[in-house]
């Protein structure tokens, strides 16, 4: 049976302080909850089993949509309530309140692309490389100590809902991550500026076999004793006149021509 919004605008106030404690990591520690903010986000959390356990909006009839045949509870809240759920200037209006993920090594058994992400700190990089694996088909993101928690409200709003559609892995060293993943019999491949060139390491055929690619950290890159755990260094060549590119979008190049090389040796192609 469908769970009716309450009647009138406002949150309990006791729904109102537990829900609050999931903006802060502390609150999030200690429940092993968090909050998925925005439409998209909700609609992908509410397409993985059991993930949500209640909704916050703004307007039920607004989001109708998101909210027909939910067995859940959904309050409806003031605007002053959503602005207290929200790191955002402008809520969005709808907040998912959800169990975190539980993942393990075995989510990467038969993996063919991988990202690891060395100690990287800014909430919105991290989100926006774990859609860009998610959009390339990689099959799980691991983010090593160090690395920005992956439920930072930032974090999963940048994932637009990717966040539920992969593993992601956290708190293990880079030294562990690259040990296990070359133990699946993966080719290491650490991304940076001094590396063999993208294009001819694609060209020769070195991106079609399982690939798990090293992604430093934004502000210093990957170390030198950080990029020698890897098989090789491989650098994304730039033809105009920028000194660089930001992680997120060396990630997005990286995995989009890894995972086309993939497609290619498969013969799945394009689709």
């Amino acid at each position: 049976m469908t769970t009716e919004p309450n009647a009138a605008p406002g949150l309990p106030a006791s729904v109102l302080r537990s829900v609050r404690r999931l903006t802060q990591r502390r609150g999030r520690d200690l429940t092993g909850m968090f909050l998925a903010e925005g439409r998209q986000a909700v609609r992908e959390a509410l397409g993985s089993p059991g993930r949500v356990q209640e909704i916050i909006v703004d307007d039920a009839v607004r989001h109708a949509d998101l909210l027909d045949g939910l067995e859940l509870p959904v309050w409806q809240a003031d605007e002053h309530q959503m602005r207290q759920l929200s790191d955002t200037v402008t809520p969005q209006g709808v907040v998912a309140v959800c169990r975190q993920l539980d993942f393990d090594w075995e989510s990467l058994d038969g993996a063919r692309l991988v990202v690891i992400c060395a100690q990287v700190r800014d909430p919105g990089n991290a989100g926006t490389v774990i859609r860009c694996a998610d959009a390339f088909g990689a099959d799980a993101v691991i983010l090593t100590s160090g690395s920005v928690e992956i439920y930072n409200p930032k974090t999963v709003r940048s994932t637009v809902g990717s966040i539920f559609h992969l593993p992601i892995l956290t708190g293990v060293t880079l030294a562990e991550a690259v040990e296990r993943v070359k133990g699946l019999g993966m080719t290491v491949l650490a991304a940076d500026g001094e590396g063999d060139p993208l294009d001819l390491k694609a060209a020769s055929g070195g991106l079609s076999g399982p690939i798990a690619w090293i992604m430093g950290n934004e502000a210093w890159g990957l170390p030198a004793d950080d990029a020698r755990l890897a098989d090789e260094v491989v650098a994304v060549p730039m033809w105009g006149q920028a000194e660089s590119l930001n992680l997120s979008s060396a990630a997005a190049v990286c995995l989009y021509a890894t995972a086309s090389a993939q497609r290619r040796e498969t013969g799945k192609g394009s689709n």
